[in-house]
């Protein structure tokens, strides 16, 4: 039996899709009458972030930045402006983030671990579609071993600290 030939199917079909839709506009409204949080600083502190001379630092060593520089001197992390926009500089953003799951670099948090799965499961998806079978599977066991060493870096200790940083000069 078709969905299309059976007036009931798709009558109860309309009234799903408008309960569906009648529970989305309920979430929207609900978002847009939250009540905004307050900035975790003063209006000093927001009037140093918006003024041009303040000096940029890294998000992983706290380094201070030169301006213009698209990788931290100390550490190696992307931090420039347009790191993820332009497609050579994407590479190295992208290749910080996967280092990351497995250097005890990432909040110990199950959800994010998920998320390193999926975007494997993801990349070895596209694979599937444009290479040979062989060059998949070499590719599925490295994800494996990826997935193994983020799975221990998510069991590591709570208060393990990490290693210190020795790429580039030492911060003065």
């Amino acid at each position: 039996m078709d969905v299309t030939s059976d007036p009931n199917l798709m009558v109860g079909g309309f009234g799903l899709g408008l309960l569906v839709l009648a529970a989305l506009w309920q979430l929207i409204a609900w978002v847009r009458e939250a009540p905004p949080t307050p900035d975790p600083w003063d209006a000093e502190v927001e009037q140093k972030l918006q003024d041009p001379e303040t000096q940029q630092i890294c998000h992983r060593c706290m380094t201070p930045q030169e301006s213009g520089a698209w990788f931290c001197k100390h550490c190696g992390a992307a931090v420039g402006p347009y790191n993820n926009l332009m497609p050579f500089l994407n590479v190295f953003s992208e290749g910080e983030v996967f280092r990351n799951g497995i250097s005890h670099r990432f909040r110990n948090r199950p959800f994010i671990a998920v998320g390193y799965f999926l975007i494997t499961a993801g990349f070895l998806v596209g694979l599937m579609m444009d290479y040979p079978l062989v060059t998949v599977g070499i590719f599925s066991f490295a994800a494996v071993g990826y997935w193994v060493s983020v799975l221990r870096n998510l069991k590591r200790p709570a208060d393990r600290q990490e290693p210190a940083e020795t790429h580039g000069s030492q911060p003065s």
